[in-house]
């Protein structure tokens, strides 16, 4: 059963959480709610593959070869990828990942999230990923939420250079908050997995400033934030002041891979999302002008124990996914972890 919370929060009375008791409660209902109760695990996902679910014009390579390739490379896990991509049956999807030795790290979802009736869709598939990773995993994934990406034309043409009056209005902003709250919530009290929300170019959450919004607008003990190095960065934001900011809502990190000579031309040119992926602004961490050895050591000052996901955003067919996974985890290796 359901009803209005404080400050327009949905309080879920399932027995579980409700926004009310969150706001009275000591730090004791979530000891230290940024990090998991696991060891630190470097993870990949399929979209390094170029497996998502903008990638339509080529076949994406089928599951079993991501997993054999990832667990090649020396990962222990794992992100779910778009649903279905994978096994949905959990026996099944258990069985695939322990005979390979990976964990399940979390999956990322992407909904509407100032479109009321179009949300209701996005709010279903979120429970409905969120109840297999709990399948699988009743700890350590993260459901990753997103603003839907790459629907709306005009941020799609002008990722990594958004401007304000691009963005949402008041309305809009109320909605979204609204959204990610609920979802969340939601989330946590059927299934006790936590929600982190993505900030992603070509949605309508990217730039620094609109983060700051939805951050400020939603309940830090009920919603967290992934950190993706290579989206934040092109989107006009650093890193590293990300995790200082909000360190106590990095639940989740990707590590992505940011050419700034790229994104400069990218910006330079006009290029739409598309063309800068195809043209490498995501590439593999080694390479990358953002240093992640200083990321890493900033990780390590908050105590983040959470999974480090290494992705590479690319155009399905295109790349060389198995070697950029391979080179990625070297380099990390290089660096400690």
């Amino acid at each position: 059963m359901t009803g209005p919370g404080e400050g327009g929060i949905l309080v879920v009375r399932r027995g579980g959480v409700t926004s009310a008791s969150l706001a009275q409660s000591s730090t004791s209902l979530f000891p230290r709610i940024s990090a998991v109760s696991r060891q630190t695990g470097i993870a990949n996902s399929p979209c390094s593959w170029g497996v998502s679910a903008f990638n339509r014009d080529e076949e994406p390579p089928g599951y079993t070869k991501v997993l054999d390739e990832a667990a090649a490379a020396g990962y222990s896990g794992v992100e779910l990828g778009d649903y279905g991509y994978m096994p949905t049956d959990p026996e099944t999807l258990r069985t695939e990942l322990e005979s390979r030795n990976l964990s399940l790290a979390g999956a990322f979802v992407p909904i509407p999230l100032s479109d009321p009736d179009a949300r209701y869709l996005g709010e279903t598939e979120a429970l409905q990923v969120a109840r297999l990773l709990a399948e699988i995993d009743e700890e350590a994934p993260i459901l990753v939420l997103s603003d839907e990406i790459l629907t709306d034309s005009v941020r799609t043409r002008c990722a990594g250079r958004i401007g304000f009056e691009q963005g949402f209005n008041m309305l809009q902003w109320e909605i979204a908050a609204h959204a990610v709250n609920q979802i969340a919530l939601m989330v946590l009290n059927e299934t006790g997995l936590r929600t982190a929300f993505h900030p992603h170019c070509g949605g309508f959450v990217e730039t620094p400033e609109e983060l700051a919004v939805l951050m400020e607008a939603t309940h830090p003990r009920i919603l967290g934030l992934c950190l993706d190095t290579g989206q934040y960065a092109y989107g006009g934001g650093d890193p590293l002041q990300l995790v200082r900011r909000y360190a106590d809502r990095i639940w989740h990190v990707h590590l992505k891979g940011y050419d700034s000579d790229v994104a400069s031309a990218a910006r330079f040119e006009g290029w739409d999302y598309h063309e800068a992926i195809s043209h490498g602004v995501f590439c593999d961490l080694e390479r990358s002008t953002f240093g992640f050895r200083e990321l890493l050591s900033e990780l390590d000052n908050i105590e983040y124990s959470g999974w480090l996901v290494v992705e590479q955003d690319v155009i399905s067919g295109t790349g060389t996914p198995r070697e950029s996974a391979e080179n990625s985890r070297s380099f990390l290796s290089t660096l400690g972890v």
